[in-house]
């Protein structure tokens, strides 16, 4: 595969729909819509003598049969996303029309793309950098209006622009040190000194900003798991069904009614919670209810959140009492469901005062609930300013060596160490930092990056 390749893919989701969008980019691109693309009438114009950013109506055709009916855009570069010159066929929906298109451009000298080699492109030609290239995946899988506005902000280049400062930052304080190397008679004077390490602390404390609101960043690119638990008819299967706004799962005065574990996702305050129903935590009657039980406790292993419902209607089981004192460590709600009927469950005064009343009948108290999962998860509402730096894991492994190697160039300036162990640990922060936009990168990274995209992206 080369990178001189003319690319093609389906832009648009697979399935059956009103349209379909085949992208094409590379410096054959408009060659290839020149044999495939027929516009009718006797002043069409081949898309390779079209003006840039026109839209063309016509024909996708091959072997002299009409494939489909179409419009086709034609942008030239470098105003394009690519910087290559691109060519965008919308055609009919559905997976035969638009497999049909494909299969034509693709016979007429296009390979097709690799998942993200698309957005590879626009990073490798300078269109965008690399914090930028993982906001556009960000921006496709987001779940949530807060992540879609942190995706939008990354895409924006904040994030960009605050890690491009501190490795210039950075920068410049190597070139200080590194020409002091070259002039080994002249000492850095104590206030220089001074200086160099106060601009480097600034460094330190900006990535510990940053590092700060990696948990926050990777919460809503990922969401939370929080788990729904109790005993058998306790309402767990309501509240999903509260939480998610519609009937999800089956609801019975039956006991025991979830044998398996059912997993949806909703947004509570921005946070995306993939809210996981439960079978109910007792002693299995049969052998298909011990299996759900045993799924239930695997899946609390695995929880972010544990949701700990209790019928208010009924007083409190010896097995009520264990699971509370096995799951006090982890972070949890308690909630007491049925609150519309009269009270006979007795918690003691602590676990009762931090208690959520609620009624999975009615909603009674599910504001409340929203409200305690958005404090345990991050501790009060986000910010506007802390969604244009959410970092991802990525950024927060590569910020973690630059701090590193900035403090310890910090302690080499402190204690009058060889310069040129200061200079190198200098360099290896620089260097982080820079992967973090793409500045020094390898190919290896670039891989991993895109190959977690979508075709046609």
């Amino acid at each position: 595969m080369s990178d001189q390749d003319t690319i093609a893919a389906i832009a648009t989701p697979l399935g059956e729909g009103g349209l379909a969008v085949i992208r094409v980019s590379g410096a054959r691109a408009l060659a290839v819509a020149d044999q495939c693309f027929q516009a009718p009438g006797q002043q069409a114009v081949k898309p390779s003598a079209a003006t840039s950013h026109t839209l063309h109506y016509g024909y996708i055709v091959r072997a002299g049969q009409h494939v489909d009916e179409v419009m086709l855009a034609v942008m030239r570069a470098p105003r394009t996303f690519t910087r290559e010159d691109v060519v965008e066929i919308s055609c009919h929906g559905g997976l035969l029309a638009t497999k049909a298109v494909l299969d034509t451009v693709l016979a007429a000298g296009a390979r097709l793309a690799e998942p993200g080699e698309f957005t590879k492109r626009a990073f490798l030609n300078g269109r965008i950098d690399l914090t930028q290239a993982e906001a556009v995946a960000d921006l496709i899988h987001a779940r949530t209006e807060l992540a879609l506005t942190a995706a939008q902000e990354q895409l924006e280049g904040k994030l960009s622009h605050r890690i491009n400062q501190v490795r210039d930052d950075l920068m410049r304080t190597l070139a200080h040190v590194e020409a002091h190397i070259d002039f080994p008679d002249e000492d850095i004077a104590p206030d220089t000194r001074d200086q160099l390490v106060s601009k480097l602390e600034a460094a330190v404390t900006f990535m510990d900003q940053l590092l700060r609101t990696a948990n926050e960043g990777q919460i809503l690119r990922r969401g939370i798991r929080a788990a729904i638990i109790g005993r058998p008819n306790a309402g767990k299967s309501s509240l999903l069904n509260q939480l998610l706004g519609h009937e999800r799962a089956i609801v019975s005065p039956i006991a025991g009614t979830t044998r398996d574990t059912i997993e949806e996702t909703a947004n509570i305050r921005g946070i995306p919670v993939i809210f996981i129903d439960t079978a109910g935590l007792r002693e299995a009657l049969d052998a298909i209810e011990q299996e759900g039980v045993r799924r239930s406790l695997a899946t609390l292993a695995k929880a972010d959140l544990i949701l700990h419902l209790f019928d208010a209607s009924e007083p409190l089981t010896p097995a009520d009492e264990r699971f509370l004192v096995e799951f006090a460590g982890k972070k949890r709600v308690l909630l007491l469901n049925k609150v519309d009927l009269p009270k006979k469950l007795q918690l003691d005064k602590n676990d009762n005062d931090n208690a959520i009343q609620v009624s999975c009948l009615t909603g009674e108290g599910l504001e409340s609930l929203k409200d305690a999962i958005e404090k345990l998860v991050w501790g009060g509402r986000i910010r506007a300013e802390m969604l244009q730096v959410m970092i991802n894991a990525r950024h927060q492994e590569a910020l973690q060596r630059a701090r590193a190697a900035t403090q310890q160039s910090i302690s080499g300036l402190r204690a009058d160490q060889t310069l040129e162990v200061v200079a190198m640990e200098l360099r290896i922060a620089a260097g982080a930092v820079g992967e973090i936009v793409g500045k020094t990168t390898t190919e290896d990274l670039l891989d991993s990056i895109f190959s977690q995209f979508c075709l046609g992206k």
